[in-house]
């Protein structure tokens, strides 16, 4: 699918991509692991990305050592491969017809390139839809992070498998999701199983409707076999648009389900029956 990336940082500093970023080679992704991450913070002392952010690179970040930059810094380093480069970028589709924005963040290789579009990209991850409340995701970054790092190391050790496919290759793990409890918010349900026994009736495997501080809980706990749904979708009075359900384990950082749909009236704004009927047939 192809993507046009825009950063947007509150310094206001905006960089259009019109192309998908190329995936790395064998050589970049090498020098991806020999490098110094420069986590590139948003120019706003009240940013909750830049704290939330730096919370879970502690907790979560193991694989190259990493330091804070600006984006002036950022522009400046750009170039160099012995950086790779955690950001925030605001991204649309040119598919989607509504124009929606998405927060991505993304993991991208140094490289003495003429524009960003052309630094090689080692993972991107849908965070949030652009405008909604940072807290929604904030307890989730370090599992995404924490993912985005086990998949540089994934490729690292096999570069045939970036590609194309992308993070639709993770639905290689699909068949073990019966195997483990999913917890869910209700408004992360599409209406039709929207409640325990609608579920069941289409997936009889462990699924619990839980709060955000159960799902945050979890996460800190680790709690062995359970997946968390993250979804990302329109807010507000949308009425179409793109969404993105991401089963993560919160055990292990594994991408255990990846589904993308066309928002809209047959296909609501969530985790989809149709979602938990090609899972269920894992049995």
């Amino acid at each position: 699918m192809k993507k046009i990336f825009t950063i947007a940082f509150i310094s206001l500093i905006l960089v259009s991509v019109k192309a998908q970023a190329p995936f790395p080679s064998a050589e970049e992704i090498k020098q991806f692991m020999e490098s110094k991450t420069c986590v590139v913070l948003e120019d706003d002392p009240f940013s909750s990305f830049n704290a939330f952010v730096k919370d879970a690179m502690q907790s979560f970040w193991t694989v190259t050592p990493y330091e804070y930059i600006s984006i002036v810094e950022f522009n400046k380093r750009r170039t160099k491969p012995e950086y790779s480069f955690l950001v925030l970028t605001q991204t649309n589709f040119e598919k989607d017809k509504t124009g929606g924005l998405f927060n991505f963040v993304n993991l991208i290789q140094g490289k003495k390139v003429n524009s960003l579009s052309e630094n090689p990209e080692i993972c991107a991850v849908p965070l949030s839809f652009a405008g909604e409340d940072d807290t929604e995701y904030g307890q989730r970054l370090g599992i995404i992070l924490a993912f985005m790092q086990n998949h540089a190391k994934m490729i690292a050790a096999d570069p045939k498998l970036t590609g194309r496919r992308y993070l639709r290759y993770y639905n290689v793990n699909a068949p073990e999701v019966v195997k483990k409890t999913i917890l869910v918010k209700e408004e992360d349900l599409a209406p039709e199983i929207s409640t325990a026994e609608a579920i069941r009736a289409v997936y009889p495997f462990p699924v619990k409707i839980v709060s955000e501080e159960e799902i945050v809980e979890a996460i800190h706990k680790k709690t062995p076999a359970t997946l968390i749904l993250h979804k990302v979708g329109p807010v507000g009075n949308a009425k179409a648009g793109l969404c993105f359900i991401m089963l993560f384990g919160v055990d292990d950082a594994v991408l255990y389900y990846w589904g993308q749909h066309k928002y809209n009236d047959k296909n609501p704004n969530g985790l989809l029956e149709s979602d938990l009927s090609r899972l269920a047939r894992y049995k």
